[in-house]
C-alpha cells in the first residue's frame, strides 16, 4: 500500500488544478452528477474536440442522465518537447470553459500520467485509470497518438484506438462514447460528420493546421471563407476557437522556446533555507530561471557569500566555514554566480532548463568555501590548472542544512577531481558540532565510523555526470588525502583569491565585495598567460590593486586593504567580518527588488546570469 504522507505540489501556478481521485469524487457529488463522462486531451481544445464533448452531453441527456458532468482532463505528465506545454494548454482550456465552448457542467482537472505515445494500448490506460476518480463514461475518437512507420506514415489507422478499447477486457462498468471524425462545414461553421453530397462544404481541420496558422498569427475570417483556405490557410474560419483561446495560441507558437513555460508537470518546489533566514533576501520563482538568494550584513546591505563572509580556517583544529548550496537530499543543482553582483545564489542551467542531479539523490550537504580561489594561471606539481572556482566542500555529517547556512566543518581530507586538465578540489567535512565529528578527523576514522562512505563519495563524483550525458570525470589518485594536505590546499587558493580580490589577478567578468568588477583580461591574452601580462599591466597602472574607497557592505568596507596585508600569511581570521555577517541566515519575497539582467558581464551593477558553468561556482 502507498500512504500519503503530504500533499504533492508543484508550485508552478497550476496544483488549483490538481485534484486528487477522491476530491474529483466529491466535486462531483457537490455537483449532483448521475453521470461523469471524461476527455482525455495533450492538445488545447478546438471545435473538433468541443463537437465530441458536446456531442457526448447530449447522448447522455437523451439517455435519461439529468445532470451528467464532463471531466476536461488534460495529461499534465511527460510529453515531447513539440506538444504545446502543460500551461499553455490549461490557460486555453480555461478560456474555452468560460467563453462558452463547452456544457456548463465542466470541471477541468488535470490527470498526472505522462504521455509515452503507445497508441491503442495507452488508450486503455487513459479510460480505465480515470474509472477510479469516478468516470463511467470515456469519450474516445481517431488518431490514437503512437509510433511511426519507417516511411514516415502513422503506424496505426486512425480508428485503432477506439476499435480496441470497445474489445477491452477489464472495463467493468464504463461505457465508452465513441466517435469518428469530424469535419467542419462552411455553411453553419460547425462541425459534424461530412454530407458525401456536398463534400466542397466541409474543411478538414487538424491539429497540424492549427499550429500553422497560430505560427502565421492569422486572425478569423471576415466575410467568408476563401476558397483556396484548404491551401494558404489565410484565416481561422469563425467557430474554430474562442477569441481568447486563439489569441493564447499565437502567443505560444510565436515564441515556443520560452523558458519560462510549464512543459509537463515538475515539482518546483521551495527552498529550504536555515531556520532563521532573516539574512538572506528571494527573489523569482524557485525553479525557475529568474530565482535569485541574496546576502545582506545586518544593517540589510547586500553582501557576497563568496567574498565578504569569513573563510575562518584554523589550520591547527582542522575547522574552517563552508557555505551550503545544495541541501543533503535536494536534486536542484544550485550554485554561486560569480558574474553577477554580490554573487546570489541561482539554479544552474544548461539548454535554458535548470539543471538538477540525475545521479541520485545527494547523500551530503553540498557547498563552497568562501574567500577561495582556483586561480587558472597556476598549476600543481602534475600540471593541472586551477579550475576558476571557488573549493568545493562535501559535507557528510547527519543533519540537512539550507542553502545559504553558513557551518563551521572539520576538515577530513581532499578529493583531487580532474576534469579537462584542471584539478577541482573536493573537501571533505563534517558539522564542527555533531557527534560524529567527536570522532571522525581524517581519512581512516571516516570509515571506521561511516564504512563504504569513501568509495560511495568516490562513486558519485566519477559517475554523477554519466546521467547527464557526459564523460565520467577522473582523479589524481583514489583516496582522500588527510587534513593537513586539505589545509595547504584551502591556504592555496585562498591566497589566490587574495590576488583575485585585490586586483593583482585576472578575473574575467567576476563580481567582487561591493559588486565591483574584478581585472578584466586584456583583449587576446589566454587566462595562462595571466602572470606575465599583469605584471605588465600593474606597471602601466599602479592603481590596479586599488581597493574602492567605500562599499555598500558594512563587511566589504576596509576588506580589500585587509586581505592584502596579510596575503603572506598562511591563516586569516576575521573575527569582525563574522560577527557582522550572521550565519543563522526571513523569507523576503519581494520581485520588485530583483536586479534587471545585464548583458555586459564587465559593467558594474548586476550582471546578467550565465548559462554555462563558468559563470558559477561548478561542481
Amino acid at each position: 500500500e502507498v500512504q500519503l504522507l503530504s500533499r504533492i505540489k508543484y508550485n508552478d501556478g497550476l496544483d488549483k488544478y490538481r485534484l486528487t481521485p477522491e476530491e474529483l469524487r466529491t466535486v462531483f457529488k457537490e455537483k449532483m452528477s448521475d453521470a461523469v463522462y471524461a476527455f482525455q486531451t495533450r492538445n488545447p481544445t478546438h471545435a473538433g474536440h468541443a463537437h465530441l464533448m458536446q456531442e457526448a452531453g447530449d447522448i447522455l441527456t437523451k439517455q435519461g442522465y439529468r445532470k451528467p458532468t464532463l471531466w476536461l482532463s488534460p495529461l499534465g505528465g511527460w510529453s515531447k518537447s513539440d506538444d504545446v506545454p502543460l500551461d499553455v494548454r490549461v490557460k486555453q482550456h480555461v478560456a474555452v470553459i468560460e467563453q462558452g465552448m463547452l456544457p456548463k457542467n465542466t470541471v477541468l482537472s488535470i490527470w498526472p500520467s505522462p504521455m509515452i505515445y503507445a497508441g491503442p494500448t495507452e488508450v486503455q490506460w487513459h479510460a480505465k485509470s480515470r474509472r477510479n476518480a469516478g468516470a463511467r463514461f470515456f469519450i474516445t475518437g481517431r488518431d490514437p497518438a503512437g509510433i511511426k512507420k519507417s516511411d514516415g506514415g502513422d503506424f496505426y489507422q486512425g480508428d485503432h484506438g477506439r476499435y480496441v478499447l470497445q474489445t477491452s477486457p477489464g472495463m467493468g462498468d464504463m461505457q465508452i462514447l465513441s466517435f469518428g471524425k469530424v469535419f467542419y462545414d462552411k455553411k453553419d461553421s460547425k462541425m459534424k460528420k461530412r454530407d458525401p453530397k456536398r463534400k466542397k462544404d466541409f474543411l478538414s481541420i487538424s491539429g497540424s493546421k492549427m499550429r500553422a496558422m497560430a505560427r502565421a498569427g492569422v486572425q478569423p475570417c471576415r466575410g467568408g471563407i476563401p476558397s483556396d483556405w484548404e491551401e494558404k490557410l489565410q484565416c481561422v474560419p469563425d467557430g474554430f476557437m474562442v477569441d481568447e483561446g486563439w489569441n493564447i495560441m499565437i502567443k505560444y507558437y510565436q515564441n515556443p522556446t520560452n523558458t519560462e513555460l510549464v512543459p509537463y508537470s515538475r515539482p518546483l518546489g521551495s527552498p529550504l533555507f536555515p531556520r532563521d533566514t532573516s539574512k538572506v533576501k528571494e527573489v523569482g520563482t524557485f525553479g525557475k530561471l529568474d530565482w535569485l538568494l541574496h546576502f545582506n550584513d545586518r544593517s540589510g546591505n547586500k553582501i557576497s557569500p563568496w567574498h565578504d563572509v569569513p573563510l575562518s580556517l584554523d589550520p591547527q583544529a582542522h575547522t574552517v566555514n563552508m557555505l551550503v548550496e545544495v541541501p543533503k537530499g535536494r536534486m536542484e543543482k544550485l550554485e554561486m554566480q560569480k558574474t553577477l553582483a554580490f554573487n546570489p545564489i541561482a539554479h544552474d542551467s544548461k539548454d535554458g532548463q535548470p539543471r538538477y542531479y540525475r545521479y541520485g539523490v545527494p547523500f551530503f550537504n553540498y557547498g563552497f568555501l568562501p574567500q577561495t580561489w582556483g586561480d587558472p594561471s597556476t598549476t600543481d606539481d602534475q600540471g593541472h590548472k586551477g579550475d576558476t572556482d571557488p573549493i568545493d566542500v562535501m559535507e557528510i555529517g547527519g543533519s540537512v542544512h539550507g542553502t545559504g547556512t553558513v557551518l563551521s566543518v572539520k576538515i577530513i581530507g581532499v578529493i583531487s577531481l580532474i576534469d579537462q586538465d584542471e584539478v577541482d578540489y573536493k573537501i571533505i567535512g563534517i558539522d564542527a558540532k555533531s557527534e560524529d565529528a567527536k570522532t571522525i578527523s581524517d581519512p581512516e576514522s571516516l570509515e571506521k565510523v561511516k564504512p563504504g562512505i569513501t568509495e560511495e563519495l568516490f562513486d558519485w563524483l566519477q559517475n554523477y555526470k554519466i546521467a547527464e550525458g557526459l564523460k565520467e570525470n577522473k582523479f589524481r589518485h583514489r583516496k582522500i588525502d588527510a587534513p593537513d594536505k586539505a589545509v595547504e590546499v584551502i591556504q592555496a587558493t585562498h591566497k589566490s583569491w587574495n590576488k583575485l580580490a585585490t586586483g593583482k589577478a585576472y578575473g574575467q567578468g567576476y563580481k567582487l565585495s561591493g559588486g565591483i568588477d574584478a581585472v578584466p583580461l586584456p583583449e587576446g591574452v589566454n587566462q595562462e598567460e595571466t602572470q606575465t601580462t599583469l605584471k605588465i599591466a600593474q606597471q602601466s597602472s599602479k592603481d590596479l590593486s586599488k581597493p574602492p574607497e567605500s562599499s555598500p557592505s558594512d563587511v566589504a568596507k576596509g576588506k580589500s586593504t585587509e586581505i592584502a596585508s596579510s596575503e603572506n600569511k598562511e591563516d586569516t581570521k576575521d573575527e569582525t567580518a563574522a560577527s557582522n555577517f550572521i550565519p543563522d541566515i526571513i523569507l523576503e519575497s519581494s520581485a520588485k527588488d530583483d536586479p534587471k539582467p545585464n548583458p555586459n558581464p564587465n559593467s558594474n551593477g548586476d550582471g546578467a546570469k550565465g548559462e554555462s558553468s563558468s559563470s558559477s561556482s561548478s561542481s
